[in-house]
């Protein structure tokens, strides 16, 4: 096994997929990376020691298990495609025996129970993965919202997507999810990956998002994660409307309401005529507690 390249080698990928007559997926979002300079860096991104437990989402053939196996304390990877899991057994075998692979949806998954059980209490635990496209964002909004707490999380996603996180208040991709994200976290485009790093080749290109989960302490909190949530894409609806129209159309135009949209703005200092995106995180927090303190976020 040691004398054999690189699962993710280009050579080695295509002799997997012919051994065990694979082919992608497209209904699972899958594509083979074989460009071991981004898996390399994909590596380096996460900041992996000896210390790190790392799970992994869609771990395919097991070309970055592999790479992420020889770096952490250990890996656990979910695979939802059962086709794949013998061929991880495989490819996985010996000397790679600090790698799990369970065969479930990482959304359906315990997450706090199964992190206890494979890697005990107080461990460190990070997330590294290539994300399938079409269930990107589901992942990540359930991953920055769970128990578990991450102490980093370092995912392949379709480049558009990555900029939407990223975004800052006025940029085109400001929107609900980079509202929603970077209340909870720190988000960082790593680097870019071309489409031709993958087999097959995507339509798009990717990048590599660094997420580190804020502190209580260093964010405004909202009162409830849950309301936040709802209202940011409420205020969100329509995008060329007003803050005011979009906060009408969240809590409707009787004569009362207004009149505490007007007075929850005002004490805010707030522009009822701007637009959603240019309000700051930190603004989206203190509109929903203070409308919340209205009585009309209950």
């Amino acid at each position: 096994m040691n004398n054999m390249p690189p699962i993710a080698s280009p050579v080695r990928t295509q002799a997997i997929l012919n051994q065990y007559h694979l082919s992608a997926k497209k209904s699972l979002g899958q594509n083979f990376l074989t460009d071991l300079n981004v898996l390399n860096n994909i590596v380096e991104a996460a900041q992996l020691g000896p210390d790190d437990n790392v799970i992994e989402i869609g771990p395919g053939i097991g070309g970055l298990t592999e790479l992420l196996a020889q770096h952490a304390k250990s890996v656990l990877a979910f695979e939802i495609d059962s086709q794949l899991i013998p061929v991880l057994e495989d490819t996985l075998a010996p000397p790679y025996g600090n790698v799990t692979v369970l065969n479930q949806d990482i959304l359906k998954a315990n997450l706090p129970d199964t992190v206890i059980e494979y890697f005990g209490k107080g461990e460190k635990v990070k997330v590294v993965a290539n994300l399938p496209y079409y269930i990107t964002t589901p992942i990540v909004l359930d991953l920055i919202q769970n128990p578990v707490k991450f102490d980093q999380i370092v995912v392949m996603m379709q480049k558009e997507v990555a900029e939407r996180l990223t975004a800052t208040p006025r940029h085109k991709a400001y929107g609900s999810l980079s509202v929603i994200v970077q209340q909870l976290t720190t988000p960082e485009i790593a680097f870019t990956v071309p489409s031709s790093a993958f087999i097959p080749a995507p339509k798009v290109d990717s990048a590599i998002v660094s997420l580190v989960p804020a502190k209580p302490e260093e964010r405004e909190q909202p009162y409830d994660q849950k309301k936040f949530i709802g209202f940011v894409r409420g205020c969100f609806m329509h995008r060329r409307k007003s803050l005011w129209n979009n906060l009408q159309g969240v809590f409707g135009k009787k004569p009362k309401v207004k009149d505490q949209i007007t007075t929850a703005l005002t004490d805010l200092d707030i522009d009822p005529s701007g637009r959603p995106e240019e309000l700051a995180v930190k603004q989206f927090v203190l509109l929903t507690n203070k409308f919340h303190e209205l009585g009309l976020l209950n």
